[in-house]
């Protein structure tokens, strides 16, 4: 099983030492955190596409080819690319050039995105949502599998007719994840095209989401890609010696987000009582000690089958050097575990 971290770069206040990080500050101190990741043997960092005040990354390719040249084998992935409102060949392009600089480590997780602000950003109306993302996925596919492409073009693509797109992935084509939160057709769309599925689970019971990951199998498996079906579990969490330090370390950060959000979108602040009920066996945070993550993983592991687990616990704004410590411990103490596991 691989084990992974991502995060959005997130900026702004540490409401705990009240410590402003801005952008510089914050990109800065994510390359030692990739570097660090790829020096205890972890598998996978990945980036997440955002148009805000409170992210540092718009261009997740960048900053990712900036961790390039002082890793050596962690593997360099969005998390996510918001391709709905991306041209497929410039996406292409940005994650092949990656590639070449990684020595074959990118990956491209691309999806419709958990925020709106890029689509009247780059011109694109709200309403071609899910035609925008199938239109142009399916021209990134095609780019992926064609050196010189020939392609129709549709509403939201143009037409070209045998132009190359260069340059070309280190091993002739880039892995390409579905990013999914859990409805149905989206689960159908990945599984029927062959690709690999990350599902976010970031609230609600985890196991809930086995029907889904099994329908994924289904489509995949009826379609002839049951050999290229597999699931990335991405969550919330975080770790430390113990569950009390772990918990006192991430919640005030985690509920600064997620009460941001909620204002935004209608829900209530978040109480300790809440996220402790979250952080429990069959909660969506994967929050305590080695062992209780390696406990909690290998237990859902068996209702939803993942492959690979990535971890967003640098939400917020959590001590540098706490979180620092907290990847030492992934990759020393769960990573081991998990592997040891199959």
């Amino acid at each position: 099983m691989e084990l992974g971290l991502y995060t959005f770069g997130d900026v702004g206040r540490n409401p705990v030492t009240g410590e402003m990080v801005d952008a510089p500050t914050r990109l800065s101190r994510l390359i030692e955190e990739i570097e660090l990741a790829d020096q205890v043997g972890l598998d996978v960092f990945g980036l997440g596409e955002h148009h805000r005040p409170n992210y540092a990354i718009s261009s997740p390719a960048t900053v990712l080819a900036a961790a390039a040249r002082s890793t050596k084998s962690i593997r360099l992935s969005s998390a996510v690319t918001v391709l709905s409102s991306e041209d497929p060949i410039r996406v292409f392009q940005q994650f092949a050039t990656l590639d070449g600089l990684s020595g074959g480590r990118a990956e491209l997780m691309v999806g419709r995105g958990s925020f709106i602000e890029s689509f009247p950003l780059f011109g694109y109306d709200l309403n071609d949502y899910n035609e925008l993302f199938e239109e142009k996925l399916a021209m990134l596919l095609a780019i992926n599998d064609h050196e010189l492409l020939r392609w129709p073009g549709t509403q939201f693509t143009p037409k070209v007719d045998r132009a190359g797109v260069w340059p070309r992935p280190v091993n002739g084509r880039l892995p390409v994840w579905i990013a999914a939160g859990g409805t149905p057709q989206s689960m159908v769309r990945a599984g029927g095209l062959g690709l690999p599925l990350a599902l976010a689970i970031i609230g609600g019971e985890p196991r809930r989401f086995a029907p889904l990951a099994d329908l994924y199998r289904r489509a995949a498996a009826e379609t002839g890609h049951a050999a290229q079906a597999r699931v990335s579990m991405n969550v919330h969490g975080f770790v430390a010696e113990d569950s009390r330090r772990a918990a006192d370390l991430f919640f005030p950060a985690q509920k600064e987000v997620m009460d941001q959000i909620g204002r935004e979108r209608g829900w209530g602040p978040q109480s300790r009582a809440q996220f402790d009920a979250g952080t429990g066996p069959e909660g969506a945070m994967f929050v305590g000690s080695p062992a209780q993550l390696v406990d909690k993983i290998l237990s859902l592991r068996e209702d939803l089958g993942f492959d690979r687990v990535t971890i967003q616990m640098a939400i917020g704004q959590i001590e540098h050097a706490e979180m620092l410590k907290a990847i030492e411990l992934l990759g020393t103490k769960v990573a081991p575990e998990l592997r040891k596991a199959g």
